[in-house]
């Protein structure tokens, strides 16, 4: 069975309020946000939606494939052109996507850091933007290239970082809450 067939079985199988996500031939099934990560996204989202580029909006769990590489992932915050609604597929082609932006999950940090590291250039993603509340950090990487990002830059809470265009912005980090144990 393909991994595309399998992720479609496992999604009419498991309860609603679930991310699933195929790599390569890995199923990944993701808990429902807490809200923390919730109200971090909604300030994020915030800043990129006031540089949003015309023609394009946000979208929140949408699953954006990669079918040549096997890949479906879902982002908790993306942007992608209006006339992907248009499409007859549930799956949003990923190359159509502008930005995938992901709050780290404090119960599988690895998903954001490893798994959808490797992904997400495969996938054609040229911006990915990791917020991660344990270690108070934002982590922007672009400029796909040869299957990876060249380009890494870091911030911590508190500190800005520079969204390149489309967007080209500076995102505020200060209001960001981090994970308190």
């Amino acid at each position: 069975m393909r991994g595309i067939e399998l992720l479609e079985q496992v999604r009419w199988a498991i309860p609603e309020h679930r991310k699933v996500e195929l790599s390569g031939d890995m199923v990944v099934i993701q808990p429902s946000p807490s809200a923390l990560h919730q109200r971090n996204l909604a300030i994020v989202q915030e800043q990129f939606d006031a540089h949003r580029p015309t023609g394009y909006f946000p979208s929140g769990n949408s699953d954006l494939a990669a079918v040549a590489v096997s890949k479906v992932r879902n982002p908790d915050l993306t942007y992608v052109p209006d006339d992907v609604v248009e499409l007859p597929e549930h799956d949003i082609p990923a190359a159509l996507a502008l930005v995938a932006v992901e709050m780290v999950s404090p119960r599988n940090p690895e998903n954001d850091w490893v798994g959808k590291l490797r992904d997400y250039p495969v996938m054609g993603i040229p911006l990915y933007l990791i917020v991660d509340a344990r270690a108070k950090t934002v982590t922007l990487f672009s400029e796909p290239e040869n299957g990876r990002y060249r380009s890494r830059e870091d911030a911590d809470f508190g500190e800005t970082i520079r969204i390149p265009a489309p967007f080209d912005f500076v995102l505020e980090t200060a209001s960001l809450l981090p994970i308190i144990d």
